[in-house]
């Protein structure tokens, strides 16, 4: 895997709408203006929009081809270090045809998203970039009053920082509610909740180590069948990181999809399964067995391991989880470390 070069201060970061273009909604506008202030002023990266991310939804929504267009064109330009999505939305798998997976090859930098950008990270995997499973610029930059600590901290040891290892902590707070996206609401802080889980270790025993790939689970079977869908032999000895979506699927849809992996094979070769906090702990209880009854009960994988409850996706707060990059499961002390550093200079 091609490592990008981590981000300094003064960098220019280029922000993308590749999927739902509400960023550009006059309503929504005001996230934008949050967020480009929040990136300047407190992490020292100049955000510049690329031509079609503020063009609104419904233009956005009509032309995957210069969302794609955006993509290339922001890899092609050298002064871009970074690249960060705009949201999510549920269409980013229109944007394949139009993807040259040479000028990702040829043109590493950061990149960054979740939820339908799990589409695009496929992508990224697929030309051999590193990319980072972390926040968008709609929501997590733009949050109203203050980001999360959690995830400042986690942009600036991740993409920022230099090191051999890097422990992936479980945040000690979290919240569950819903400040909805008006610029009535500018000045509400989210409630936060002291964490009672942390990690649970949901199965398995001893330390292993894989590659991390994955995403959001609700898009896989959009990417299923498809070229940028990792064949088996990319899943052999990885640890697969999963999460829900804001939709809150059920826990008969996580089952299911979790039967398509072992039919593909995909469980019966990997290292172990990170699963993200489910947003709101909605279905926290049911996931879990949905969970363990295909990997235990269906398929008798009784000793891969499983952690739960990690701060990723659609959780708040959310860490970043680079693709690729090989980590450590230890059931035993339920810690999660990264043992190579993602980025280089």
């Amino acid at each position: 895997m091609i490592k990008p070069k981590r981000l300094k201060r003064g960098d220019k970061i280029a922000v993308v709408s590749l999927s739902w273009g509400g960023l550009g909604d006059a309503c929504f506008l005001h996230r934008y203006d949050i967020a480009k202030e929040r990136l300047e002023k407190e992490f020292g990266l100049r955000a510049v929009c690329m031509p079609h991310a503020l063009k609104g939804s419904e233009f956005v929504a009509a032309h995957p081809e210069l969302r794609a267009k955006d993509l290339m064109d922001a890899f092609l330009d050298p002064a871009i270090a970074g690249i960060f999505c705009a949201i999510g939305g549920d269409d980013t798998i229109r944007l394949l045809p139009h993807i040259d997976f040479s000028i990702i090859r040829d043109n590493p930098k950061i990149f960054m998203g979740y939820s339908d950008s799990t589409i695009n990270h496929f992508m990224m995997y697929k030309a051999g970039l590193v990319s980072f499973y972390g926040p968008s610029v709609m929501g997590e930059f733009g949050e109203y009053v203050k980001m999360f600590d959690y995830t400042i901290q986690a942009v600036e040891d991740v993409l920022f920082g230099k090191w051999d290892s890097y422990s992936l902590l479980s945040s000690e707070e979290w919240a569950d509610d819903d400040i909805f996206w008006q610029e009535s609401n500018r000045n509400k802080l989210h409630a936060m909740k002291k964490e009672t889980h942390g990690y649970e270790v949901l199965q398995g025993t001893g330390t292993v180590r894989g590659h991390l790939l994955g995403g959001c689970l609700d898009v896989f079977m959009m990417a299923v069948g498809t070229s940028i869908w990792p064949p088996l032999e990319a899943w052999k000895d990885a640890i697969l990181f999963v999460e829900t979506s804001e939709e809150k699927p059920s826990p008969e849809f996580v089952t299911w999809t979790f039967r398509n992996l072992a039919a593909q094979g995909i469980l019966q070769v990997i290292q172990g399964i990170l699963v993200g906090k489910p947003q709101g702990e909605t279905y926290y209880e049911e996931y879990k067995r949905s969970i363990t009854q295909v990997v235990a009960d269906e398929e008798h994988l009784r000793e891969l391991p499983i952690f739960y409850n990690v701060n990723f996706g659609h959780a708040k707060p959310i860490g970043v989880l680079p693709y690729g990059i090989t980590a450590e499961l230890d059931c035993r002390n339920k810690t999660i470390r990264f043992l190579e550093c993602p980025t280089v200079e």
